[in-house]
């Protein structure tokens, strides 16, 4: 492999997490094998899944803690049911409090450790839109809003919809972020929903020699289905190490990891506390929040 193509070394490393509801646990072994191997990207890009998953890990969170994070997710996680008339069934409601309620606010995203953005599309122009400063929360509920599902997003005076809509690898964007070179992760083939094709320019960007592809085996299992994500977590990791196979691993994976061991946003975790025997042990948190954070 020549020096210039060597991922640990490369100047402005990007990484773009694609689109695919349940499938975006993928990202979760892919982003394991990148810190086992020492690749470590300056500039994150998401879609949908990818932005979830992006935007944990553009806060700090440890990809070992992340991947217990994901085991506990439901449809619930992200959305809450509304009756009220209107464009989708849920409101992204549960998303925006469970990340409030464990940062204690809401982080900017200009205030994160590594720069990252979410891509979500535009509901009048279906453009693309590459939300890379303000709300953490609101960029990520915007681009994990699916049509006719999630109710549009408004965000900085647009009203927002999933960014698979438009760009479900969100390659471009890494690369408009100043990114030299950017690793894709593929979860899903384009949407194409008419009005908002994107699997040609896509495409484009995907045969660049400046792209490494990874592409997990997913057959067999829907952006849906949400009761085998340890499974997915595990074809993630499989894809990656077959595409990075000349890349020794240098870290293994953490016998006990801890978001304590990590400086998660403006958050530090409070010191364990011993409790005798017989004491009840609090329940385990759930939501985004549940998983941006480990008590």
């Amino acid at each position: 492999m020549p020096a210039l193509d060597d991922l640990r070394y490369v100047p402005r490393l990007g990484l773009a997490l694609g689109g695919g509801g349940a499938l975006g646990a993928a990202h979760v072994g892919v982003l394991q094998v990148l810190h086992e191997r020492g690749i470590v990207p300056s500039i994150i890009t998401g879609t949908s899944a990818g932005a979830i998953a992006g935007g944990a890990t553009a806060l700090g969170v440890d990809p070992y803690d992340l991947e217990e994070r994901v085991l506990t997710w439901s449809w619930t996680t992200f959305g809450r049911w509304t009756p009220r008339p209107g464009l989708g069934l849920l409101t992204a409601d549960a998303l925006l409090e469970g990340v409030r309620a464990v940062t204690g606010g809401d982080p900017q995203i200009e205030d994160l450790p590594t720069r990252f953005a979410a891509v979500a599309t535009d509901v009048n122009t279906r453009k693309a839109v590459v939300v890379d400063h303000g709300s953490l929360s609101l960029a990520v509920a915007a681009s994990i809003a699916v049509p006719g599902v999630f109710r549009p997003v408004p965000h900085l005076g647009r009203h927002l919809l999933d960014g698979g809509l438009v760009q479900n690898v969100p390659l471009e964007a890494c690369f408009g972020l100043g990114a030299t070179h950017v690793i894709g992760v593929r979860l899903q083939p384009e949407w194409d929903f008419h009005g908002f094709e994107s699997s040609v320019s896509v495409h484009e960007w995907e045969i660049s020699a400046d792209v490494t592809m990874i592409e997990p085996r997913l057959a067999g299992h829907t952006a849906w289905g949400v009761d085998d994500l340890g499974t997915l977590v595990t074809l993630g990791r499989e894809a990656a190490e077959r595409e990075l196979d000349d890349y020794p691993v240098i870290a293994g994976r953490p016998e006990y990891p801890t978001a304590a061991d990590h400086h998660i946003g403006r958050v530090t975790a409070p010191p364990p506390n011993p409790r005798s025997e017989g004491e009840e042990t609090p329940g385990r948190q759930h939501g985004i929040g549940g998983f941006l954070h480990r008590h």
